[in-house]
């Protein structure tokens, strides 16, 4: 499976545009696609521009791919290793990085949109770290990055009651800077200026 697969890159004049793609249409973080963005966020550091990351119309992403994570085993504390490089490669990018947030944004998609430094979401979108209910919990950083941004009572009641907040309730606790028709389009302005 090529990067282009897991993701694609485009230059969009003063920033970039990174897009999860996957054939199911969910972009769940995957072992595979989160080595990909590892590596991409780390070769783009070096030439850093602000970076914006999205999904599809449908999902920013589902989160990880609980599959993958049943068979785990032995392998699941490398696993959560890749995906705390990810975010904090993210979170320590030396350019502003946004998420252009439509759809569901999920478990290890929200830990990845955490990460950002800006969060803009279309009004349908959908946050939520349901893995509680699967009796799992983050090892990506979300359990940190959270509760500084909406407060330890509400991070803690989105972790362990995993409710579903809409993009309204987001941007009102704080979660989202902004909702905006067009996410993309909001992320290029925040990070331009």
């Amino acid at each position: 499976m090529s990067a282009f697969e897991l993701f694609t890159l485009e230059d969009a004049g003063e920033c970039r545009i990174l897009r999860l793609v996957s054939e199911d249409g969910t972009n769940r973080l995957s072992r595979k696609r989160i080595f990909a963005l590892s590596d991409i966020a780390q070769q783009l550091s070096s030439d850093p521009k602000p970076l914006i990351i999205t999904g599809n119309e449908r999902f920013f992403s589902a989160g990880a791919d609980l599959n993958e994570i049943a068979a785990l085993g032995a392998d699941a504390f490398e696993f959560a290793r890749m995906g705390q490089r990810l975010m904090q490669l993210v979170d320590d990018f030396p350019a502003k990085v946004c998420g252009a947030i439509y759809g569901y944004c999920m478990g290890g998609g929200l830990d990845l949109a955490l990460a950002c430094d800006y969060r803009i979401a279309h009004p349908h979108a959908v946050f939520g770290h349901r893995g509680a209910a699967l009796g799992l919990i983050t090892g990506w950083g979300g359990t940190q990055r959270l509760p500084r941004l909406v407060g330890k009572a509400k991070a803690l009641e989105m972790f362990v009651a995993a409710e579903k907040l809409t993009a309204a309730e987001a941007e009102r606790i704080g979660l989202v800077n902004q909702i905006a028709d067009d996410p993309i389009a909001a992320a290029k302005r925040i990070i331009q200026d």
